[in-house]
């Protein structure tokens, strides 16, 4: 039996640069792939509305979150394995940067441009999330974590459908990956 190999480490300035390009990349393809294909992106559509209902998905998903990670085993591991990665070298105030910066471009991309170019329909909504959960991905031996984004995808994808915006899904992305950080931040911290 081989040992697995040792996690990848990186510096906090590593994953800022890191979270930075990765969301000009994907507004980047977004941007072209609007402009190659001319198709409609989703709108913002700002209001009240819109925005409560983002804050109310985010407020679930971090919950559910939540309890995924105290009732599954395997799932904690692999968010662990995942969060370590992205959050152990960063600060808390640069958990708004991890708020917005994937929640901005990733939704822009999935969302906002492949979404209705895949037909804005359930099919659609299947395909950008398996993508989505794929995209968080540390290893293939912690596919839970992967099966949990898609999954978190989905609703994102759902809320789009229904309200024809992306300012909810990018709210509740927002506040997920801002809360979630926080959370797992904090745990860190204390003492065992």
């Amino acid at each position: 039996m081989t040992n697995p190999p040792p996690p990848i480490v990186l510096s906090r300035s590593q994953v800022l640069v890191v979270m930075l390009v990765t969301a000009f990349l994907l507004i980047g393809l977004g941007k072209l792939w609007v402009f190659v294909l001319e198709v409609p992106n989703v709108p913002l559509n700002i209001s009240w509305q819109n925005f409560a209902i983002g804050l109310g998905l985010g407020c679930l998903v971090s919950l559910a979150s939540y309890l995924v990670y105290q009732v599954w085993a395997d799932y904690r591991t692999a968010a662990n394995t995942y969060l370590e990665m992205v959050l152990k070298p960063l600060e808390m105030p640069d958990l708004i940067w991890l708020g917005l910066l994937p929640g901005l471009s990733e939704e822009f991309l999935f969302r906002g441009v492949a979404l209705p170019s895949l037909g804005m329909n359930w099919t659609a909504i299947a395909i950008t999330s398996v993508v989505f959960g794929i995209l968080h991905m540390a290893e293939m031996r912690y596919w839970q974590y992967t099966l949990w984004a898609a999954l978190v995808g989905a609703g994102f994808g759902t809320v789009t459908l229904y309200t024809n915006s992306l300012l909810p899904a990018v709210t509740a992305h927002i506040l997920t990956n801002s809360l979630s950080g926080m959370i797992w931040k904090l745990r860190q911290e204390q003492p065992n």
